[in-house]
């Protein structure tokens, strides 16, 4: 399918404000990015990198006063996340390097405190995908999902405490048992169609079978299109901005997200 998606923000800043923002999605084997628009208002001078995750990022200073960015991209991307029932369990001494650092606990993500639970989710599964579908059917059934209620940042082992949380901490939730089982598990920030109440998004992907494969507690299935702008290890990795000094002013947010034909250019 072909999507278009978009986000505004609007901050307010008292003072010159360093930024680094994160709204760029790369084209890879389940999405391609066939047109981009990024707008900043008023325009200043921006320099992009690409972080240890291989995710665009830029980086700004914000004027004093009002100051606005927006993106916009059309994206073609499967309209199903794909599944794979049985799909093996990894060893660690063959997974490639690069997924190594998603076997680690991090700030939002302690999977050493997870050894136990993920191991009795687990029993009876086997390992690999199922593992990891296993673990997704215990946070739907035990985690409450509160979209718009998460302001603050939690831990898996706070999540799993409260037995409420917004689709990061879920994902979080989700990472660290996975990485428990010595799974590689890694979180994605992006855009998902139909999602209600509309935002932007976070669900998690876990190493089997020799790739990456999507995870997503907060829905039933796996159906509509994603868009993933950022991968990290936790929140800490893929904050959709990230501004530096004096706190500023988040005046305005929005997010769309609609199906449409297929581009003539």
């Amino acid at each position: 399918m072909w999507l278009k998606a978009s986000c505004m923000f609007e901050f307010h800043a008292s003072v010159p404000t360093p930024f680094i923002l994160m709204l760029r999605p790369r084209s890879g084997e389940q999405q391609w990015i066939s047109r981009e628009d990024y707008v900043l208002s008023p325009s200043v001078p921006a320099v992009e990198f690409t972080d240890s995750f291989g995710n665009l990022c830029q980086r700004l200073v914000a004027p004093v006063g009002r100051f606005s960015l927006r993106t916009l991209v059309h994206v073609e991307t499967a309209d199903y996340s794909d599944i794979a029932p049985g799909a093996p369990f990894i060893a660690v001494p063959q997974l490639p390097d690069e997924t190594l650092p998603f076997l680690l606990p991090s700030r939002y993500c302690d999977s050493d405190h997870f050894t136990e639970m993920a191991a009795s989710i687990a029993m009876g599964y086997a390992p690999g995908y199922d593992q990891c579908a296993a673990i997704v059917d215990y946070i739907r059934r035990t985690i409450e999902y509160t979209p718009g209620h998460g302001q603050e940042t939690i831990s898996a082992s706070e999540v799993n405490g409260q037995g409420h949380g917004v689709c990061r901490d879920m994902a979080h939730l989700g990472i660290a048992c996975c990485r428990a089982l010595c799974i590689p598990a890694r979180m994605v920030v992006g855009y998902l169609e139909g999602l209600y109440p509309m935002d932007l998004h976070a669900w998690f992907e876990a190493y089997v079978g020799d790739r990456w494969y999507t995870f997503d507690p907060t829905q039933t299935d796996l159906q509509g299109g994603r868009v993933a702008i950022a991968f990290g290890r936790d929140a800490t990795d893929v904050a959709i901005y990230t501004q530096f000094g004096v706190p500023i002013e988040l005046l305005s947010m929005e997010v769309q997200v609609e199906q449409v034909p297929k581009p003539n250019y």
